[in-house]
């Protein structure tokens, strides 16, 4: 049982439940995700299941695209629809002018204040479990790049958006900073996740079907090798793989396709015989040398 589960998260439980949930379900121990979805989001939620979690840290950090419903009228404490309202309501709304032009200040990089409900790290705390002991936080900025950003006609208070951004932003966040900048006020009021990387929400599970498949998630696992499709591959021969396994640096000589990546700081597939993946490797002095073995 390894390789990549595409979680269809339902409104309701945080990531670690879904984990939880899905560990009890298949009886497989290593599960982990690569990127948390709030409570009230729904959407694709990657996870790593078996060896495959060795593969985390290279598929935590691609873009994601999401589909939001921002509130115009008034910000909460908690930036989304779950929070107190901060303020009384604004009796006026912006124009869809006024608003395109606010939303032109968050295209391209810059940097954004995560909001205080969120799992930054502060002093080793998670800054939510810090504001729900309502401890005074100053969470730092973080350089942010979104890199497509759409929206359709306001109807009434509800403002569609449809974002692609790098990770670590805050969809929350933008909320809060656009009704800022409009002067109304705003909070997040749905969110569903629909691309992470590669891998998008029509590849995806629903939750309850994963636990009704239980230990038979062999039909739904993306295997190792296709989780990764953006990384050069090579294949070894036999006598390749006796030395992959063991950690050791592979040649030309011990590669099927006799071709040795250079230039790219991006890690190598490298695939067995049988074609499954047996490591990431970095290419440096003629040689591939596996940073991780997957066996």
């Amino acid at each position: 049982m390894n390789g990549v589960l595409l979680i269809d998260k339902p409104a309701g439980p945080t990531s670690h439940d879904v984990v939880a949930r899905v560990r009890r379900a298949s009886g497989e121990r290593r599960i982990g995700h690569t990127g948390t979805l709030d409570p009230g989001a729904t959407g694709l939620l990657p996870l790593v299941v078996g060896s495959a979690t060795r593969l985390a840290s290279l598929l935590t950090g691609r873009d994601k695209t999401y589909e939001a419903v921002v509130r115009l009228g008034f910000a909460t404490d908690t930036d989304d629809a779950d929070g107190e309202p901060m303020e009384p309501r604004s009796e006026g709304l912006p124009g869809d002018a006024a608003i395109e032009e606010a939303l032109n200040g968050f295209r391209g990089t810059f940097d954004q204040i995560p909001p205080r409900h969120s799992a930054k790290k502060i002093r080793g705390e998670k800054a939510y479990d810090l504001a729900r002991r309502d401890v005074a936080v100053e969470l730092a900025p973080v350089a942010v790049t979104v890199r497509h950003l759409t929206r359709t006609p306001a109807e009434g208070d509800q403002l569609h958006l449809v974002v692609t951004a790098t990770a670590g932003f805050y969809v929350r966040a933008l909320a809060r900073d656009l009704g800022a900048v409009l002067g109304c006020g705003a909070h997040l009021a749905a969110l569903r996740r629909t691309r992470s990387g590669h891998f998008e929400v029509s590849q995806a599970v629903p939750l309850e079907e994963v636990e009704r498949l239980g230990r038979d998630l062999s039909g739904v696992l993306i295997a190792p090798a296709d989780a990764l499709p953006h990384l050069p591959t090579v294949q070894l021969t036999e006598a390749g793989l006796r030395r992959a396994a063991h950690g050791n640096p592979v040649g030309p000589e011990h590669l099927t396709n006799h071709w040795i990546p250079a230039g790219s700081a991006d890690p190598v597939k490298v695939l067995a015989p049988d074609g499954h993946l047996l490591a990431l490797a970095h290419a440096r002095g003629g040689a591939l040398h596996p940073a991780v073995v997957l066996g």
